[in-house]
């Protein structure tokens, strides 16, 4: 069984979902819809398929199993709604919704009418994040005490990199990304114990031309199962992005730049010898990951467009794989990201916008100069 599927949103996003539905074997690309005609027909003759201007008309005029939402967020609700009204699975593009209160609503018509949604957390699926959750599972690292997600070197608030419209949100761009280290979080390190137990810090360190009300974001929270979790988040800086993985035996470096994992397991404080080994350990491992990654890239060149071998390098077209199977089976249970993992994820972020909003302007209350002994 093939899934016909269409796009909805002919922008920056949609051309993954587009390029990926195409050539995943359990899907049947059939139309791509946007409200601007120009584009919606651009697109629908890059992939030899149908246009449409209207969701409804959308929905109305093709059989569809499944569709994909890669709309600006403000639109994300009304659009999820429509396609689960009419029976239809729907994957929506991060994030899921504007605010907390809005997926709530979104989950509960989804519920009411029994429609799987799902929303895209693709860098679950990067190579060095399934390996690093694999290793987690298997009990590998003993017992995790913290998982660390610094994630540096995202968009500023002002950056006009998906257009317009991420401008009306309180932090711009900047927020638009936030669901990226927020979700890597909560997979590595579990859920928080619950609402409570999360607390959130802002800043906002550059000037601009807008109303912004934050641009670096730090939050905490410890799971069930005592995890202590922190994710970082900064805008502008030079890109460091890492999951730093606290287990009783093992330590796990997750680099998701380079796609390697760096593994920690030696005492490096008995010796001098040992601090040079671990040293060397780390270089190993990073090598050793580097070489896999071009061998990887390779072997994908060799295979010249398999499906098997595209989805094991390309996150996005991962999810949607594994998306597809568990739809095409009739397996909600099997959706590789669970709508309580968007639940927390929206969470999260609302934590960050309240903490954001407690804040005063940063001119609120001028703080004067010092003045030294002998008053200058």
């Amino acid at each position: 069984m093939t899934l016909r599927t269409a796009v909805v949103g002919g922008g920056t996003v949609s051309t993954v979902h587009l390029d990926g539905l195409q050539q995943n074997p359990r899907t049947t690309l059939v139309a791509v819809c946007d409200t601007d005609e120009e584009t919606a027909d651009a697109r629908a003759d890059d992939y030899d398929i149908d246009a449409y201007y209207d969701v409804d008309d959308l929905l109305a005029g093709e059989d569809l199993d499944w569709l994909h939402v890669c709309t600006p967020v403000q639109t994300h609700l009304p659009i999820a709604k429509a396609a689960i009204e009419a029976g239809v699975p729907v994957q929506v593009e991060k994030p899921i919704t504007e605010t907390y209160e809005e997926f709530q609503e979104l989950a509960a018509h989804a519920d009411r009418h029994g429609v799987v949604v799902s929303e895209k957390h693709n860098h679950d699926f990067d190579p060095v994040v399934r390996a690093a959750t694999a290793r987690i599972r298997r009990g590998d690292l003993g017992d995790v005490r913290g998982v660390d997600v610094v994630y540096t070197g995202s968009s500023r608030p002002d950056d006009p990199n998906r257009g317009p419209w991420n401008f009306e949100l309180a932090g711009g761009e900047f927020e638009e990304g936030l669901p990226h280290p927020l979700y890597l979080t909560l997979r590595t390190g579990g859920y928080p114990r619950s609402e409570a137990v999360v607390s959130a810090t802002t800043a906002l360190y550059g000037d601009y031309d807008r109303d912004f009300d934050f641009d670096g974001a730090q939050l905490q929270y410890v799971t069930a199962d005592d995890v202590l979790c922190t994710t970082k988040v900064l805008g502008g800086t030079r890109p460091v992005r890492q999951i730093l993985v606290h287990g009783e035996e093992t330590s796990l470096t997750a680099d998701l730049i380079s796609q390697t994992l760096v593994e920690h397991d030696r005492n490096y404080k008995s010796s001098a010898a040992a601090r040079a080994l671990n040293n060397v350990d780390q270089a190993t491992d990073r090598l050793t990951g580097t070489v896999a990654n071009v061998r990887s890239v390779l072997r994908r060149k060799r295979a010249g467009g398999d499906w098997d071998t595209e989805r094991l390098l390309n996150a996005h077209y991962y999810q949607n794989d594994a998306e597809s199977r568990a739809l095409a089976a009739g397996d909600p249970s099997a959706m590789p990201v669970p709508l309580s993992e968007s639940r927390w994820t929206m969470y999260l972020m609302q934590a960050v916008r309240d903490a954001a909003a407690r804040v005063e302007p940063r001119d609120a209350h001028p703080v004067e100069p010092a003045v030294g002994r002998d008053g200058e």
